[in-house]
């Protein structure tokens, strides 16, 4: 076991991370405000893990003085969320701002910039209006990419002067993937095609709001929080690294590349034309993505995907997905995190720098979610009510570690942000696995309590110094 030390740069951010469906909850929501997590929930609630889900969340809406206080106390210097859309407006179609919910944000923004902690904003962490879902089957329809180009152009006319970090999804990815092609949450759909659609009005809307952002003159940047995993081949076989390579691309060069290099991969768009896959785009669409790639990204990093090449036929009567090429690995011996099913693998975010520093341009980017999720938490309470989770220091010093080795090695590494800054409710697991600096105890009218990360969070604040053990023994 060694000791290192490392510096922490002035300008790098530590930060935390959450979003306005996990924390708000619905106080004040008005009839026809659901999003599309609001209506899963609704229509699937025994899935949510003990019946939890976003009705009350944290109570973020009631509490926001309370919690801003509490990210001073842990010594945030940036703090990421989202606006919720189906809440921002009472009409989507003529954009009908929803003065209660808007003065809201008004007075959280205010109250973090008081505390001088620079508020990061989202416009969509999976909070699509239902509304929009239902009557337009959501990012299928390029309607929808108008609307949400209305709603970003209201958002930034009433807080561009309080916020200059703008993004337009977070992991943009995921709804569709779990909806249409792995069909694991409701309405349970597999469709391919679908899925493409998604992606692709997805980018298109993100390119259409950076192309406003910059029209109206505003100060700031407009980036895209991407959730990219990191895929290693089983083996340097030629036939596990093209397994690889697919998982890529299907899944993260997808959204990378059209908007960091304003461009789908060309292997991308012939293996969709010849497994038959229908999406609807233009010249005109392509030109606009290519000519509005993002000023930044944030990634989330938590945990490798290993993949091997298939060892069986596809079945002729599946529809195509990109498991085609594929097979999950499990890596014999792998370290794990045993209450969320992950491995530990900081490396990951090493590797994922030096593939941004060398692929992408060196884009300007950071670690927007890292973190350990852990059941149970209340065995690891003390005498004096505080939960002592040394497990998350060491999670978080180890990814800091290699944050911070990358930044060293050239990457334009910007910060790090934690998720999650509260325990929050996550989709389906609820409040099963806890990630916050600070507890939510459901039991007690969720009272916040920080945890002891909170005050070592506080103290890498001060010091600007990383301090951690490195098990590096030959025994």
């Amino acid at each position: 076991m060694s000791q290192k030390s490392i510096t922490i740069p002035q300008d790098f951010i530590l930060g935390a991370a959450s979003s306005a469906w996990q924390t708000e909850g619905w106080s004040g929501k008005k009839e026809g405000q659901d999003s599309y997590m609001d209506i899963w929930y609704k229509n699937d609630r025994h899935v949510w893990h003990e019946g939890y889900g976003p009705a009350l969340a944290t109570d973020l809406y009631n509490r926001y003085r309370e919690e801003v206080a509490l990210m001073k106390q842990a010594g945030l210097t940036h703090y990421r969320t989202s606006i919720n859309w189906s809440r921002f407006f009472t009409d989507y179609e003529k954009g009908v701002v929803d003065e209660e919910y808007a003065r809201y944000y008004d007075n959280f923004i205010d109250e973090m910039l008081a505390a001088g902690i620079e508020p990061m904003i989202c416009l969509e962490h999976y909070e699509l209006p239902a509304y929009l879902f239902e009557n337009y089957g959501g990012w299928a329809s390029k309607k929808v990419v108008e609307l949400f180009a209305l709603y970003a152009e209201k958002v930034f006319e009433r807080y561009h002067h309080k916020v200059s970090r703008w993004f337009t999804f977070n992991e943009p990815i995921v709804v569709q993937t779990r909806v249409y092609l792995d069909a694991l949450r409701w309405p349970y759909e597999q469709n391919t095609s679908t899925w493409m659609q998604w992606n692709h009005h997805k980018n298109l809307a993100t390119a259409k709001v950076v192309k406003l952002f910059r029209e109206k003159g505003y100060t700031g940047s407009v980036g895209a929080i991407l959730n990219p995993e990191v895929t290693y081949p089983r083996s340097s076989a030629p036939h596990d690294v093209k397994a690889a390579e697919m998982y890529d691309l299907f899944y993260n060069r997808v959204f990378l590349d059209p908007m960091v290099h304003g461009r789908y991969p060309q292997a991308l768009v012939a293996l969709l034309e010849q497994h038959g896959v229908q999406w609807d785009y233009s010249a005109d669409e392509l030109a606009l993505i290519r000519d509005n790639t993002v000023d930044e990204l944030g990634i989330n990093l938590y945990y490798p995907h290993r993949v091997k090449a298939p060892s069986r036929a596809w079945n002729p009567q599946t529809p195509f997905h990109p498991a085609y090429y594929y097979e999950p690995f499990e890596l014999p011996g792998r370290r794990m995190n045993k209450s969320r099913g992950w491995e530990i693998y900081p490396r990951i975010i090493y590797d994922m720098a030096m593939r941004i520093k060398n692929d992408y341009r060196n884009i300007p980017w950071f670690i927007a979610e890292s973190g350990m999720g852990i059941e149970n938490e209340g065995q690891f309470r003390n005498a004096e009510g505080v939960i002592q989770d040394d497990y998350r220091i060491g999670f978080i010093s180890e990814h800091l570690y290699q944050t911070l080795l990358a930044r060293e090695a050239g990457a334009n590494c910007q910060g790090y942000m934690l998720w999650a800054f509260t325990d929050n409710v996550s989709p389906m697991n609820a409040f099963k696995n806890r990630y916050g600096l600070i507890e939510i105890d459901l039991q007690n009218n969720r009272a916040r309590r920080a945890k002891k990360s909170a005050g070592w969070y506080r103290a890498l604040r001060e010091t600007r110094t990383l301090t951690l053990n490195i098990d590096d023994d030959w025994k």
